[in-house]
């Protein structure tokens, strides 16, 4: 492994104009980091990935590389590109095991983060080693939101954010589990108790539904829901995933590794929304994809469908034909997410879109004053890298905010 990381470094071209880094959302320094790496300045790069991208070794294992870094490598246009990840998982896992630790002078002011994911956590990461007394409320009764519940332990050991706990750890960062805002306690109530700014990052966790009769049904399950308990859930023999993305894909891996003997995955258009890379592993795990499928309803012996009607760009505008049974022992409909409401509901003030997605402005700061928000509860589900992207933006503005009310004597 270690000869191959070393042999991908040695491939990079160096080029003047980058395209790999162009193409990451977060702008990773991608050949300066393999130049100091050949240069044997191992925990100099960690420094600089960490830096740059505190969840470095998480979007190293589960970003989707060939969208991006090596989607993009000029290697890959004859050939194979850089496998940049692998050589940036080496680093930063190993940063990540040795970081130094240093010396915080405090600044006496404090900040609450709503939500573990990676979102949260890169903003309490940044905020901490600046200084800040940063105290993390997480719903669930471990951190991580949903790099820990939304993607499997075969995608992502649970290890890495075990990880990442000791490091808030070290850096003084104070967990809340088990406590949900908006519910007993509410974001006017932080304000209350002197925290100086709140930054929320809670994500998507509401299943869209498909809004069509049986989904109450015994046999159905949400995409997210079953991803957060599968080994709670016993699914039959055949298991049929409506939806195509990323997060399907994950359902119906999972379903494979807990006892499905066959899995079909439906996507009602002609396109599938989940990456190549994502649905490549899941054909090898024995999946089955029927484009151009229509649900019309759900029955306890499985779901049926009507063909689509597909335009020129393979999406669908109608359905037509004779419906069709695919029979299947249990259901899971996987066709994205949306945020909860309960922090909208519960706060004056705070407002959402008409999807419930948080309003910012240019500063990550929501229509509350003081209260900010990233990732994809503002976005919509995107990816982990784009989540950290803007928690890393909105973090910079709340200690903005905060040195702004400190200069105009509001301690």
């Amino acid at each position: 492994m270690a000869l191959h990381i070393e042999n991908e470094a040695k491939r990079c071209l160096n080029c003047k104009v980058p395209m790999c880094q162009k193409n990451c959302p977060i702008s990773t320094p991608i050949p300066h980091i393999i130049q100091m790496f050949k240069d044997n300045r191992l925990m100099e790069a960690g420094s600089q990935l960490f830096q740059n991208n505190p969840m470095s070794v998480v979007c190293a294992t589960v970003c989707n590389h060939e969208a991006q870094c090596a989607g993009h490598c000029i290697l890959g246009k004859k050939g194979t590109p850089v496998q940049f990840y692998n050589i940036e998982h080496f680093i930063s896992d190993a940063y990540l095991s040795r970081m130094p630790k240093k010396e915080i002078e405090k600044k006496g002011r404090r900040v609450a983060v709503i939500g573990s994911g990676p979102a949260g956590l890169t903003v309490a990461i940044i905020l901490a080693q600046n200084g800040y007394d940063v105290t993390v409320f997480e719903r669930k009764n471990n951190i991580g939101g949903m790099l820990r519940y939304g993607i499997p332990e075969f995608r992502l050991p649970k290890s890495v954010l075990d990880r990442y706990k000791k490091l808030l750890d070290s850096l003084g960062v104070q967990i809340r589990l088990n406590t949900t805002i908006g519910g007993a306690l509410k974001i006017d109530n932080l304000f209350r108790d002197g925290y100086k700014a709140v930054f929320i990052g809670t994500g998507t966790w509401r299943p869209r539904t498909l809004n069509v009769e049986g989904e109450s049904l015994a046999n159905v399950h949400f995409g997210i829901s079953y991803l957060e308990n599968t080994l709670h859930q016993e699914l039959g023999q055949t298991v049929a995933v409506i939806g195509m993305g990323n997060v399907a894909m994950d359902v119906a891996r999972s379903a494979f590794r807990h006892g499905a003997q066959r899995v079909m995955l439906f996507s009602r258009d002609n396109i599938a929304t989940a990456s190549s890379h994502e649905m490549d592993y899941a054909r090898l795990d024995g999946a089955e994809f029927y484009y151009g499928k229509s649900i019309v309803r759900i029955t306890p012996e499985g779901p049926v469908f009507r063909d689509s009607v597909i335009d020129e760009n393979g999406i669908a505008t109608g359905c037509e034909g004779e419906e069709k049974l695919y029979p299947a022992d249990d259901v899971i409909i996987a066709i994205s997410q949306k945020p909860k409401d309960k922090l909208i509901l519960s706060t004056e003030h705070l407002e959402g879109t008409a999807k419930g997605l948080l309003v910012i402005d240019e500063n990550h700061m929501t229509t509350h004053e003081g209260v900010f928000a990233a990732g994809d509860v503002v976005s919509g589900p995107l990816t982990v890298v784009h989540a950290v992207n803007a928690a890393k933006q909105a973090a910079v503005s709340i200690m903005n905010y905060i040195e702004n009310k400190d200069s105009q004597g509001d301690k």
